[in-house]
């Protein structure tokens, strides 16, 4: 296998990566008044060291599926955002699908995908204090974009050195000279 072979090979295993991340954050959206439901009974059970050791994540967990059972009960208009979000998750990974084809072309998407993870940080930091979120999970949404961009900055440093190697003839598929007259 060329090199260039391997390189695209192992950009598109990273980018696989992530859109799969991608996918399920995003469709863990969906079902998320059943997910907190269940969050709550399993952190709450007699084998859970949750409510004994992190009493405010319990805390956290029931205010929350409080919250999103109310909403759900009585107004279930205002989980529609949270139908939207899983959406845009969806759409976004999508997009990848541009540099999985042509990586130096597309590269602008993975640009696009890095810049998205460092305004998770500062959304956290200001919305969270604003819709009454603590600080610890705010610093857990933050880690979402510390974690989602290590795979974009490999994928872009891949894509780069691809594209150093493709402004060069490649010695595998270069033409053969033509036969002496």
């Amino acid at each position: 296998m060329s090199e260039r072979r391997a390189l695209r090979r192992r950009i598109r295993v990273w980018l696989a990566v992530f859109v799969v991340c991608l996918v399920l954050s995003g469709l863990t959206a969906f079902p998320l008044v059943h997910e907190l439901r269940w969050a709550e009974d399993l952190l709450s059970s007699s084998a859970s060291p949750v409510p004994e050791h992190f009493p405010a994540l319990m805390e956290w967990i029931t205010r929350v599926r409080t919250g999103i059972d109310t909403a759900d009960a009585e107004y279930p208009f205002v989980l529609y955002g949270t139908d939207w979000l899983a959406f845009a998750h969806l759409v976004i990974a999508v997009a990848f699908y541009g540099p999985y084809r042509d990586p130096v072309r597309n590269i602008w998407v993975i640009e696009f995908g890095m810049i998205a993870c460092a305004g998770i940080i500062p959304l956290a930091l200001i919305c969270g204090p604003i819709r009454d979120i603590p600080f610890w999970w705010s610093v857990i949404d933050m880690s979402f974009g510390v974690f989602g961009v290590i795979p974009l900055l490999i994928v872009h440093r891949r894509i780069k050195r691809l594209e150093a190697m493709e402004r060069t003839p490649d010695p595998v598929h270069a033409a053969a000279p033509a036969p002496a007259a």
